[in-house]
This record gives C-alpha cells, structure tokens and sequence, in this order.
C-alpha cells in the first residue's frame, strides 16, 4: 500500500481526482480516501498544514494502514533564483530549518540523535525524475534538490535568502521534512516532490493562492506515471 500525503484540499482534491475504486474511510479526524491510481493501491490523507500535521498523519498511515512507502506532494515557495512558478523540486535531502538547538552548541537544523539532514530514497528519487522528465509538457524545470521545512508560510525574501545560503535549499513549505522524520525513524521509503507556487517577496499570498491549483494538477498528473 501506497501512502500518499498532501497538506491542504487543493492538493488532495487534485489527487484524489485521478484515484479509481475509492472508498473513504474515516479515522480519528481525518478522512482517509482508499482506492487505487495506475492499478496500484494507494491510500490518500489530507494531512493539514505544518509538522505536527504532517508527523501525526505519516506515523498513522504507518501503524494504522501498514503502508510500505510515502510520497509527499505539494507546493512550496522556491529560494533559488532559478526556479519559476510551475517547475518542480523532487528532494533529495530535507532539513527542519527553524529546528534550532544552537544554544548547546549545534547546527541550526541539527535533531538530537538525527543530525540535519533527512534523505529521500535514491530508488524513487530516480524513478521520479525519469517519470517528469517523460511526462511533463509544459516549459518547465525539473530538478533534485534541496528542501527547507518549518512552520512558517515565509513571505521575507531577507529571511528566505538567510535559509537558502545556510541550507543550500532549493524551496520552501511546511511539511516534508516532518515527513522524512517519521519515515526515517520507522525505516519506511519516503520522496517528497514539491511544485513551486510562489517565491517570497513579501506579496507571495496572492502568487500562491494563483498558482496552487496549477501546481497540484502537475502533481496529480505526473502521480498517475509514477506509481506505476
């Protein structure tokens, strides 16, 4: 079983449209949407916004659902200049960027016994790129990157270029490293791919709220290649 995680309804509708045999199932406060994309089981969860969202929702996925792997998709603000509405980010390595513990003398990011980085699985992030590669027609990047997760939705470009420049990270949203953290400590196969829908600029609530849409159809569409 395929655990798919997506934090707001835009995101989860998109994906839930391409989804074939559904039932819902509903669990605690969530609604849990069973069924199957490209013939594969899969089993979708509006997670919410932020970590503890997002934590919450991939630790019941793993001992409610018993899935064997998490795809994590959604937007996200983009921190390198080269990026653009619309391209897309498959992480490669995740950190918590307002994780901070450098009173003791740590990193920024650094978890006790975890370190900084959270690393997505190299088999799926190769077959990830494969797929958007081959699938993806509109006139837009596609690259490995780096993503920064924290619970703030950052509208500072100061702020935005402080964590680009300490993290190397190539976006920015609010879930995906909760993510990685759970899967990394129940030793479960996880990717994140994020599509960008903004860029902070101090104005970026009104670029995200256009694009969101846009960017979580690429998502879903791209989802339909991938599982299979």
């Amino acid at each position: 079983m395929i655990g798919i995680i997506a934090a707001e309804e835009k995101e989860m509708q998109e994906i839930r449209n391409v989804m074939t045999n559904t039932r819902e199932e509903k669990y605690k406060n969530l609604i849990i949407h069973i069924g199957e994309i490209s013939d594969k089981q899969c089993i979708l969860v509006k997670a919410g916004v932020g970590k503890v969202n997002a934590a919450r929702t991939t630790q019941l996925l793993i001992d409610k659902f018993k899935v064997t792997e998490i795809i994590n998709l959604g937007a996200a603000g983009g921190l390198n200049e080269n990026l653009k509405c619309g391209d897309i980010v498959i992480g490669k390595e995740l950190v918590q960027h307002d994780f901070d513990i450098t009173a003791f003398g740590h990193k920024k990011g650094y978890i006790t016994d975890l370190g900084v980085t959270f690393y997505s699985d190299k088999d799926l992030i190769k077959k990830a790129y494969e797929t958007m590669k081959k699938v993806d027609k509109e006139d837009n990047n596609v690259c490995i990157g780096n993503i920064a997760t924290g619970d703030i939705f950052c509208t500072n470009k100061i702020e935005a270029k402080r964590i680009r420049q300490e993290f190397n990270s190539d976006c920015i949203e609010m879930e995906g490293a909760a993510i990685a953290q759970v899967c990394t400590l129940e030793a479960i196969p996880f990717i994140a791919i994020k599509s960008i829908s903004d860029t902070p600029n101090g104005n970026n609530n009104i670029e995200y709220d256009e694009f969101l849409e846009a960017a979580s159809k690429r998502c879903a569409n791209f989802l339909v290649e991938f599982v299979k």
